[in-house]
């Protein structure tokens, strides 16, 4: 598949690059005294005396440098000869970077295949306790996660905490793996069009008085109502949420963009749109396994199948708690 968006890029990069070369070989030739008529010790000066007696001279630069410019424009001919570099023309060897970088990554993991083989059919409960594994798991998370939801696992604005034990999706180990095998997208329907601005202020303050935090007690009841209208089809009438549909428990405080007044009626009005990306393709099964169990041990640091020691046979599966732990909207 071509880089370029249209046929002509293709020749122009190749014209720009043996233009290049064809410029270099010919200013070489004009500029040097030792090639022309002229005697290579003769050394004019440039006219420009300081001093009275110090005079610039106009020298030759040394032939060997010369020399060996001129074989480093042959060395990029014949580069351009063997590999891509001239537009469209692919190169003698047909090389890519992209071929490069899947046989790299063909050779690593045949070399790993043997490590992550005795993970591939061992629950997740029984790999969060292989120290090996834990690892493992923490490298990936780094390498592949850290950058959304932190290398602490603690989250930022608009991507969830992993550590405390409240999830959207389910956070069994059998849902965490879906998540991280395909990835989620939540959204939040915005609701400016639909009610004002005034509107949006009650169900903020119902919103926050379901979690204990202060607001005008008078519009609460107001906003109940307004809740009841336009909320409750997906956080339900508890306001607790429903895991089918990533829809945020609104009653434990924790939120993904911020519990403020203000954060929770801009979530109202404007909505909000996240994506947990999928790593299917990206890791392999046996990678995503153990980033799973990672992930799942740490909210469950003292859970008995996630202690430290030897891994059993068969661990039981876990309960599934709250909701999974993937970017997804919350007021």
């Amino acid at each position: 598949m071509s880089d370029f968006i249209a046929p002509f890029w293709g020749y122009f990069v190749g014209i720009v690059a043996m233009g290049g070369i064809v410029w270099c070989v010919w200013l070489l030739f004009t500029q040097r005294r030792w090639l022309g008529s002229a005697p290579a010790n003769e050394a004019p000066d440039t006219g420009h005396v300081w001093d009275g007696d110090l005079t610039e001279l106009n020298n030759p630069v040394p032939r060997w440098w010369t020399v060996m410019y001129l074989l480093l424009c042959v060395f990029a001919v014949g580069y351009l000869v063997l590999f891509p570099g001239l537009g469209h023309y692919a190169g003698t060897l047909r090389y890519t970077s992209a071929d490069d970088l899947m046989r790299q990554q063909a050779a690593q993991e045949a070399a790993t295949r043997p490590l992550y083989a005795r993970y591939e059919a061992m629950p997740v409960p029984a790999i969060a306790r292989d120290a090996q594994a834990l690892e493992i798991g923490q490298r990936l998370f780094l390498a592949n996660c850290a950058q959304c939801h932190g290398s602490d696992a603690r989250g930022a604005p608009g991507f969830p905490n992993l550590t405390d034990g409240d999830w959207l999706y389910g956070g069994s180990p059998e849902a965490i793996l879906q998540t991280i095998t395909h990835g989620r997208h939540g959204v939040m329907p915005a609701w400016s069009g639909v009610i004002d601005a005034r509107t949006a202020s009650d169900i903020a303050d119902y919103v926050r008085s379901l979690s204990g935090l202060g607001g005008d007690r008078s519009r609460v009841f107001s906003g109940k109502e307004a809740y009841g209208t336009y909320c409750v089809a997906c956080h339900g009438e508890d306001a607790k949420g429903n895991q089918a549909l990533g829809a945020p428990n609104l009653t434990d405080d924790v939120w993904l963009y911020g519990g403020s007044q203000r954060a929770i009626e801009t979530t109202i009005l404007n909505g909000r749109d996240s994506r947990m990306p999928a790593q299917d393709g990206i890791l392999t099964p046996a990678q995503i396994r153990i980033l799973t169990a990672w992930v799942w041990r740490q909210s469950h640091p003292d859970d008995a199948a996630a202690r430290a020691g030897p891994p059993a046979a068969a661990a039981p599966a876990g309960k599934a708690e709250a909701p999974a732990a993937v970017s997804l909207n919350a007021p």
